[in-house]
C-alpha cells in the first residue's frame, strides 16, 4: 500500500470511486474531490449525495442546511473537496474554517489532497514514498 492512502480500506473506496465516475488519470480535480470522499467513512456512505456520478457533477445541494446530514468535519472536508474540484467558495471555505475543525486523519486527508490536486497523483505518490516521517504529514 502506499503511504498516500490512510489505509487500506481508503485506497479500495477511491478505487471504486474512480472507476464508477470514470475519472482519466490526469484529471486532478476529480481524483483529489474522491481521495477526500473515499479517505472519510461518513462522505463515503454519503456519496450519492455529494457527487452525481451520471452528470459527473459536485452536488452543491448536500451543504444546504437539512439536506445531509454532516457533522463539522465532513462538512468542511466536502467543502474543501467542491473548492478542489472547481473552485467552489462560500462564506466558510477560507483555510482556518475548513481545516481548523478537522481531527489528525482528517487533516492528513485535506492535506494529501490539496496535494494531489495541484502536483498530480503521481508526484503525490513519489513524495509519499521518499517521506520518512512515520505518522506524519507526507509531505
Amino acid at each position: 500500500m502506499n503511504n498516500l492512502f490512510i489505509d487500506n480500506f481508503h485506497k479500495s473506496r477511491y478505487t471504486k470511486l474512480i472507476a464508477t465516475a470514470g475519472v482519466h488519470q490526469y484529471d486532478s480535480e476529480r481524483q483529489a474531490f474522491f481521495y477526500i470522499t473515499s479517505g472519510n467513512e461518513d462522505l463515503y456512505s454519503k456519496a450519492k449525495f455529494i457527487y452525481d456520478f451520471n452528470d459527473n457533477s459536485i452536488l452543491v445541494d448536500c451543504l444546504l442546511p437539512g439536506n445531509v446530514d454532516f457533522c463539522s468535519s465532513s462538512r468542511s472536508l466536502v467543502r474543501l473537496g467542491f473548492n478542489l474540484f472547481n473552485g467552489y467558495w462560500d462564506y466558510y471555505t477560507s483555510p482556518l474554517d475548513l481545516l481548523g475543525v478537522l481531527d489528525h486523519k482528517n487533516l492528513l486527508i485535506a492535506c494529501n489532497a490539496i496535494l494531489l490536486r495541484l502536483r498530480g497523483f503521481n508526484h503525490c505518490f513519489s513524495l509519499a514514498s521518499i517521506s520518512s516521517l512515520k505518522g506524519e504529514f507526507s509531505i
